[in-house]
């Protein structure tokens, strides 16, 4: 832990780099709130429901303790006809960060633990209580915000990384910052782009979403919107007046059978309108784009890879020197998990990450990859050590269903 927060101290020169793949350590991080501070605010505002993030020694990173906070508030706004929005953001003074991702630390922790009770481990039980109850229940609050019935809100205003993209990119509106930094590195720790990155990622432009998830690129400020990821970019010093308006409901009428029509995307705009967004400066992948639809198009690993190694270029040679770094398996079933996901809804995607999850939590690789990169500061020993030696019967059986009774349950009715 001790070590897991110096290099959460380095985070500032860590956010700052571009190249792709770099170790981010703060997305897994398992720190609690300072004093007695809750780690999450729920409050009403005006017309709004507000959700506060406020972690802030652990960069907002998301703790079963807040699902469960969150989850019953925002079915209850739902059917409140005084609630006309829910925003979310980070909390006042929490930091660099929206939510740099989920507890894995955790996580990793009570895989170890329920292993080293049960007589054979490894013999196949999904880990512990924990690995169960938080993905299960995480998913379930994914979905609630993909299916919610009132606009959704979300100030990505710093670190969104995994668990932080599952509370923000599903909802209506994704408002980005200039100090956004948005990815999905999981393949670096041993693990794969949950909380619905099966559903959104292979639906961004071209297969840039395939590449964000296997080399765990980072996107910053106006990236973040000209990738289709946000919806609108504001600067964060109109945060809070935008905030002011968007709980007066200046931007509700009365005019439908619910009673109110939605000019909060015309209110958004106009706070874009300000912005210091240029739409006229490229997006910063551009001069990529054609490389990373030729490369990462094809539909196993091996093929991406010699893709990549038929190809002269230094920008290729980079891309193979940051997908050496992840782990084999995590690649092969991500890139499965991608093309399967573009033909699910949310529902089925996640129904599909949790089978998958659940199978990591056996995987050597996952908590390898935790160990590594928060205990002992060092590369992974990945197992298989290349993706050629990865197979497609060993890939399959992280998609097999589990027994019925271990099934992730949504409400579909909500859709």
């Amino acid at each position: 832990l001790v070590m897991a927060l110096c290099l959460l101290r380095k985070l500032p020169q860590l956010a700052a780099r571009q190249h792709p793949g770099c170790l981010l350590p703060a997305m897994f991080c398992s720190t609690s709130s300072a004093g007695n501070d809750p780690d999450i605010v729920l409050s009403r505002r005006g017309c709004a429901g507000v959700i506060e993030l406020n972690r802030p020694k652990a960069l907002n990173a998301l703790s079963l303790p807040m699902v469960r906070a969150m989850h019953p508030r925002l079915l209850d706004w739902e059917a409140d006809p005084e609630v006309a929005v829910v925003l979310i953001k980070p909390a006042p003074g929490s930091g660099k960060a929206f939510c740099a991702g989920g507890d894995i630390r955790a996580i990793a922790d009570d895989c170890v633990s329920a292993r080293s009770a049960e007589t054979g481990a490894g013999s196949g039980r999904a880990g512990g209580s924990l690995s169960r109850d938080f993905f299960r229940e995480e998913y379930a609050l994914n979905h609630a915000i993909g299916t919610y019935k009132k606009p959704y809100v979300a100030f990505i205003d710093g670190i969104t990384m995994g668990g932080g993209v599952g509370l923000s990119v599903h909802g209506d509106y994704r408002v980005a910052t200039e100090r956004t930094v948005f990815a999905m590195p999981e393949t670096n720790i041993g693990f794969f782009p949950d909380v619905g990155g099966g559903f959104f990622l292979p639906r961004l432009h071209a297969q840039i979403g395939v590449y964000l998830a296997l080399t765990g690129h980072r996107l910053s400020g106006e990236d973040v919107k000209k990738c289709g990821i946000a919806s609108h970019f504001v600067n964060s010093e109109q945060l809070a007046e935008l905030e002011e308006r968007l709980c007066g409901g200046e931007w509700l009428t009365k005019e439908d059978s619910f009673g109110t029509v939605s000019r909060l995307s015309e209110l958004l705009q106009q706070f874009e309108a300000c912005s210091s967004l240029d739409m006229r400066v490229p997006f910063s992948l551009n001069r990529h784009m054609a490389d990373i639809e030729r490369h990462f198009r094809h539909d196993t690993m091996p093929q991406v890879v010699a893709s990549l190694s038929s190809d002269p270029s230094s920008w290729a040679a980079a891309q193979l020197e940051t997908l050496r770094k992840m782990s084999p398996t995590s690649l092969r079933v991500t890139l499965r998990q991608l093309r399967l996901g573009m033909h699910l809804n949310l529902a089925g995607v996640l129904k599909m990450e949790y089978r998958i999850s659940q199978r990591f939590m056996t995987n050597h690789d996952f908590v390898e990859g935790v160990r590594a990169a928060l205990v002992e500061r060092r590369q992974p020993v990945w197992r298989p050590a290349s993706v050629e030696e990865v197979s497609d019967e060993a890939v399959d059986e992280y998609f097999a269903p589990l027994p019925p009774d271990r099934e992730l349950q949504l409400d579909t009715k909500r859709v």
